[in-house]
């Protein structure tokens, strides 16, 4: 696997007062083996297994599950693959391949490359940086 990613580069803030969910890393979308495709259900990324693989929770129903990243829309993901979408800094949509602490190598079938990623928003991006960043959701 290589080495892991920091867990502090997973989250963009400390939910002091929470249930701890708040700044994680979001997760576009997954589909569970057995299940159909989720999206839009504040999924967040809790820890990595591989260098493709992370483990996700569900806020949904709290379950917790092991999926295979994949650089593809959510459209086009398979039982047991998750996404995240990054949004790069000219607000092209693409989806993250691999994570490096400091960077994401992403792809859209048309635009791939390597970034160096903030966490927030699209709009937190906006005039920062320049070419070569993108924006990852947290919950």
């Amino acid at each position: 696997m290589g080495r892991p990613i920091k867990k502090t580069l997973m989250s963009a803030v400390t939910d002091s007062g929470g249930d701890g969910t708040a700044g994680r890393l979001a997760v576009t979308a997954y589909y569970p083996s057995g299940g159909s495709l989720q999206q839009n259900d504040n999924s967040f990324i809790v820890s990595q297994r591989g260098s493709k693989r992370f483990k996700i929770q569900q806020m949904n129903d709290s379950s917790t599950g092991v999926y295979t990243l994949m650089a593809v829309a959510p459209g086009s993901l398979s039982a047991g693959e998750m996404c995240v979408r990054c949004v790069l800094n000219d607000s092209t949509d693409s989806y993250v391949e691999r994570f490096h602490n400091r960077t994401v190598r992403h792809g859209n079938g048309s635009t791939t490359g390597q970034v160096t990623y903030t966490l927030g928003t699209e709009a937190d991006d906006e005039g920062k940086g320049g070419a070569g960043v993108g924006t990852l959701d947290v919950i």
